[in-house]
């Protein structure tokens, strides 16, 4: 077990002496050992605190232990339990195991092989939310390191460096590609829950009626389909990080309360009565004026306000043409294709020149186009998009295109670059669309205009 890892534990036994054992042998600096004497007082503590393990006896004075295991199952996934039985309950307790419990011991039992099955019981449980999580979390490597060549660049990173301990809410805002989830990344690594979740989210991509329940959760029966409890992102990045993208995208009933939960830490799952606690810490990010939002009715103002409490704004690529370069290059090196190569002084000219309105998303799709288009490891004009070069200065590096001295016109030069990129892609329209940067539709709508069959 990883140091950093902490335990919380229940042990559910109507006799006294056992829990107080239990309690005494098995509690250290990374577990928290709670007891209860009883189904009602068990329930109660499984709705303040985030349990991990439920040591169970079977037989208690107001529930039957094997009802009970069901309904901590279903009340608080992913949860191991582990049976607390006497020598005639052995079959009972083998049923139980069949049903979703973990393990179960004998009174009176041994307590190296009690703290054995805890053990292993936790490894399992942390195994289990590793793969729940696997669909939003972050990639664990460290993230690449922020390139900082222009005084914007070096105050975020100052801004990052300064904000990154806390656990004040953080609002990104900036054009979309600008790298807004990148930094999210950075904040997450340089802060003190860096060994903990990173669970990231768009909000715009969660359909209406599913937004509640994918924050927070849902309990089995909340509604049609819920035949499981499930838990949300918020238990998902429970002493971690939630970074939520696209915060704009967020209906107004669901901002109410996710404000709530930034205000008290407090959170109801769908189809509960009772509400819970969560230890996370907030990354927000938009591409929308937010005040705006909020003046038009849009965006909840008391929510802009709870949010924004450290804002970084990212600027626009086309505002710090100066790390352009550099940002080419260090795509060059990391690209997933593998491909060694180098840009000419023409090409990074027109790279300079674009205004770059996909910003640095669209930066390093024209590099890793360059890269299977180019030749001989060298990526010239011929490998960039028409729209670079219909940005940069023209002549220049339009007649370096040419295939002889003869000057072609630009839609000539389109045509060609067209045929060649069909060639490279074996007739693949889907691929050529892809590589060229432009839809299908438009360019059927060339390949028509030009003459091609299809």
């Amino acid at each position: 077990m990883q140091e950093t890892d902490f335990i919380n534990i229940l042990v559910v036994d109507d006799e006294e002496p056992i829990r107080r054992l239990i309690r005494k042998e098995l509690g250290s600096s990374n577990r928290q050992i709670l007891t209860a004497a009883n189904a009602r007082e068990a329930f109660s503590i499984t709705r303040k605190h985030n349990l991990d393990i439920i040591i169970l006896d079977i037989n208690l004075p107001d529930g039957n232990g094997l009802d009970l295991m069901r309904n901590f199952i279903d009340e608080i996934p992913p949860i191991e339990v582990i049976l607390i039985t006497g020598f005639g309950d052995i079959d009972t307790a083998v049923k139980a195991m069949k049903i979703g419990a973990y393990d179960y011991i004998t009174k009176p039992f041994n307590l190296d092989h009690l703290d054995m099955v805890v053990e292993k019981a936790y490894q399992r449980i942390c195994l289990k939310r590793e793969n729940r999580m696997l669909r939003h979390s972050q990639k664990s490597e460290p993230p690449e390191k922020l390139l900082c060549n222009s005084a914007v660049m070096e105050h975020i990173h100052y801004l990052i460096r300064k904000v990154s301990p806390t656990d004040v809410p953080v609002l990104l805002t900036g054009d979309s590609g600008v790298g807004k989830s990148f930094i999210a990344k950075i904040i997450h690594s340089q802060s003190k829950r860096a060994n903990q979740p990173l669970i990231t989210k768009n909000c715009g991509t969660l359909q209406n009626e599913l937004i509640r329940s994918e924050l927070f959760g849902y309990c089995k029966g909340a509604f049609t389909g819920a035949d499981e409890t499930r838990e949300g992102l918020l238990a998902m990045a429970h002493k971690g990080t939630l970074f939520l993208d696209e915060i704009g995208e967020l209906p107004m009933e669901v901002q109410a309360s996710l404000l709530r939960v930034l205000e008290s830490q407090m959170y109801r799952r769908v189809g509960d009565k009772e509400e819970r606690t969560v230890d996370t810490r907030f990354i927000f990010a938009t591409n929308r004026n937010l005040v705006e939002e909020a003046a038009a009715g849009r965006f909840s103002e008391a929510l802009y306000h709870r949010i924004n409490v450290f804002n970084i704004e990212i600027r626009p690529l086309r505002e710090r043409k100066e790390e352009i370069p550099a940002l080419a290059q260090h795509f060059l090196k990391s690209n997933p294709i593998g491909i060694p190569c180098r840009i000419t002084d023409r090409a990074m000219k027109c790279l300079t020149e674009y205004h770059w309105p996909g910003n640095i998303r669209e930066l390093k799709n024209v590099i890793e186009r360059g890269i299977i288009l180019a030749e001989d490891g060298l990526i010239t004009e011929k490998e960039l998009p028409f729209k670079l070069l219909e940005a940069s200065q023209g002549e220049e590096a339009i007649g370096s295109m040419t295939d002889d001295t003869q000057i072609h016109s630009l839609k000539e030069m389109e045509r060609r670059h067209i045929l060649k990129v069909l060639k490279t892609t074996n007739g693949s329209r889907t691929q050529t669309a892809d590589l060229l940067g432009i839809g299908r539709k438009t360019l059927y709508r060339k390949l028509k205009d030009f003459g091609i069959e299809e």
